[in-house]
């Protein structure tokens, strides 16, 4: 316990001395790759990016998402949302790709009623690190009855039950000008279960990164590195799509191909970025279990590392990047910092490079004690939602593009 303390006291020193120090500069884009550094001040060229995200641009994406149902993984909607997101991605000018894998877990895994499953988590171990849950907590878990959905054409959509067998995944890339060969990747899973629409789960997360990918890759916008828009699949079966990912492109990192191209399929990774669940920060619940039907005055966007981690101290001050960005560029709602990262796709990535999750609460300590009673159920739908709501997610995708675009140096083209 002694040596964990000392890790945290020397890390916190250590980013704060960097912060104070960065605010003495004058404001310029970071030069150097990771371990990141401290961010710039506040710079009108980013400001005028973070405009460009609209709150009925970003509602308009996920109630996009919603027209797959929950977006069950191994399922005709969840490749169906696949292809859509593709095509949007495409419209936005972001060239795509697909990762391709398999997914044949054991048959207990995806036991339950109308063959949706359980928890779906298939990796022992996963739900570690995520803090100690204090305070009130009520009931949690994933929904497995068809009959708990009283839509019944959206209840008919989610009918469809997963099976084993290949899976997909896109991704979009915006290639960077002077430095192609260095990359952070910001990432949403689009996948979802619990007989609902998966509005907040993820298609809150998955919207976000979509609505990013769609300002960055406008023409007149530039970035010195470059940026990798992944939306995730099997993130609800213990984030299979994005080991896969690793798994079939950690060793390409770098590597120009063809040589003297001057082309990296897979540039060298800086960071990790994870958006999963942004839209419900309504408390803590009652002593009864219920919870406030309106979004609290205190909301604020969370912003997590794993301090287990190997890259604990790298993903701290990426972290407190995020935060100054937040305070920069965010328009309603801050943002805070904890040390623990769990149970979503960036934990796979968390000893391979700096990385970090941006959330609605804390995923351990609070969506896990219950904050959130949409979550994995049928409530989870795009009407369950106020703008109030929506703009926490939106002022989580203006802290995300303040820091990414001070990250990579990101500029707009002269008239």
């Amino acid at each position: 316990m002694h040596s964990k303390v000392v890790l945290i006291a020397v890390c916190v020193a250590t980013a704060f001395s960097s912060l104070f120090a960065q605010t003495q500069q004058p404001a310029r884009p970071l030069a150097d790759p990771l371990p990141p550094l401290s961010p710039t001040l506040y710079d009108e060229g980013i400001k005028t990016l973070v405009g460009r995200l609209e709150l009925e641009k970003y509602k308009a994406t996920i109630k996009g998402l919603t027209q797959f149902g929950d977006r069950r993984q191994g399922t005709d909607r969840n490749r169906a949302a696949v292809d859509w997101i593709e095509a949007q991605l495409k419209s936005y000018g972001c060239p795509t790709e697909r990762i391709k894998y398999e997914y044949n877990p054991p048959p207990q895994t995806e036991a339950g009623r109308g063959g949706q499953g359980g928890r779906g988590r298939g990796t022992p171990g996963l739900a570690q690190g995520g803090g100690r849950p204090r305070g009130i907590r009520t009931r949690t878990g994933v929904n497995t009855d068809p009959m708990a959905q009283p839509d019944e054409k959206l209840r008919a959509l989610n009918m469809q039950p997963t099976t084993p067998g290949p899976r997909e995944e896109v991704f979009c890339t915006k290639v960077g000008t002077t430095h192609p060969e260095e990359m952070y990747i910001v990432g949403g899973h689009m996948d979802g279960h619990g007989w609902g629409e998966a509005a907040n789960d993820d298609g809150s997360g998955t919207a976000l990164v979509m609505e990013l990918a769609r300002v960055f890759s406008s023409p007149d916008v530039q970035t010195e590195r470059t940026i990798r828009f992944a939306l995730w699949n099997n993130e609800e079966t213990g984030t299979n799509g994005a080991r896969a990912y690793i798994a079939q492109r950690q060793a390409l990192q770098g590597k120009e191909d063809p040589p003297g191209s001057g082309k990296y399929p897979e540039p060298k990774w800086l960071g990790m970025i994870q958006h999963d669940i942004m839209l419900f920060d309504h408390g803590m619940p009652r002593p009864d279990g219920t919870i406030s039907p309106e979004q609290r005055p205190e909301a604020d966007v969370n912003i997590e590392f794993q301090v287990t981690s190997k890259t604990a101290a790298e993903s701290m001050k990426l972290a407190w990047l995020f935060e100054v960005a937040n305070e920069h560029y965010a328009t309603d709602y801050p943002a805070t910092v904890g040390s623990h990262m769990t149970n979503t796709d960036s934990g796979p990535f968390q000893d391979l490079v700096p990385s970090i999750s941006l959330r609605e609460n804390e995923r351990g300590t609070q969506i896990g004690s219950g904050w959130d009673p949409q979550w994995h159920q049928p409530t989870d739908v795009f009407t369950t939602y106020t703008d109030k709501d929506f703009r926490l997610g939106l002022n989580a995708a203006q802290t995300t593009l303040g820091a990414i675009a001070t990250l990579t140096g990101a500029t707009l083209k002269k008239p």
